[in-house]
């Protein structure tokens, strides 16, 4: 019964897929990381119609691309682009870590939010605009959001942590013993031999795309923060997925070569 709350508690806070309301307490969040993947399969899901009713209607590039970039946002509740920015206004500041530590926690957007935000749409969308309106590209494409949603939980499990009180901190302090960890390994193994299976070698590059912007995360999160937050987590969710879409985008076409 916990992880049926766990599951429903992922989809609470990190979509806006309607759950009933669940107590937060500590042994109903014990499985909400590793249940986050799901949020994934939701997000796949919708891509997945969208290019059922592409294919139907014959939508050309645009259109097409338009509802790749929009419906991640549109079912996640844009929860991980408001990590994306406050990240990019902390690292725009080139302030010590402390001042940018506190940027993390204001609540105003700035410019440097605002210009990362649009490129990152920008590139996001010009790059699903040299995808086929296609069902395979559709299961690559919901690989991805659950391979980024596997990744992500598996660094806020192992990551050192900058913040005692954050809720970065609560998740992972809840996922108590070795299980939700052991899980989110399993699933990526899975997850990345699922996209290996089905893209060959673009999905072979999608995995490494995804793996070494966890490892650069790593990296990033320890010099520039202290550690990891649940902004660097939203932060490093949105930079794999474009860093995968652009593998799979760039491979495809030396494949095709």
């Amino acid at each position: 019964m916990n992880g049926l709350r766990s599951i429903a508690m992922a989809f609470l806070m990190f979509s806006c897929i309607p759950m009933p309301m669940i107590e937060w307490k500590q042994e109903n969040m014990r499985w909400m990381l590793s249940a986050f993947p799901l949020v994934g399969a939701a997000v796949g899901l919708s891509l997945w119609l969208w290019q059922l009713l592409g294919a139907a209607l014959g939508f050309g590039p645009v259109l097409w691309a338009a509802g790749l970039t929009l419906l991640p946002v549109l079912v996640t509740g844009g929860i991980h682009m408001d990590g994306y920015c406050d990240v990019s206004d902390a690292l725009a500041s080139h302030a010590p870590m402390e001042k940018k530590r506190a940027i993390l926690k204001d609540s105003h957007t700035g410019a440097f939010a605002i210009i990362q935000l649009g490129c990152w749409l920008l590139m996001y969308f010009a790059l699903a605009t040299e995808l086929p309106v296609t069902g395979h590209t559709a299961l690559l494409l919901a690989l991805m959001h659950i391979l980024s949603r596997v990744l992500s939980g598996t660094i806020a499990l192992i990551y050192p942590k900058n913040d005692a009180e954050g809720l970065l901190r609560t998740f992972t302090l809840s996922a108590e013993g070795k299980g939700p960890l052991a899980l989110l390994l399993v699933l990526l193994a899975l997850c990345a031999g699922a996209l290996v299976f089905a893209g060959g070698f673009v999905g072979a590059g999608m995995v490494l795309g995804g793996v070494l912007t966890a490892l650069w995360m790593k990296r990033l999160s320890a010099r520039q923060f202290g550690g990891m937050s649940g902004d660097l987590s939203g932060y490093f969710l949105q930079m794999a997925e474009l860093i995968m879409l652009l593998c799979c985008v760039i491979i495809s076409k030396v494949v095709l070569l």
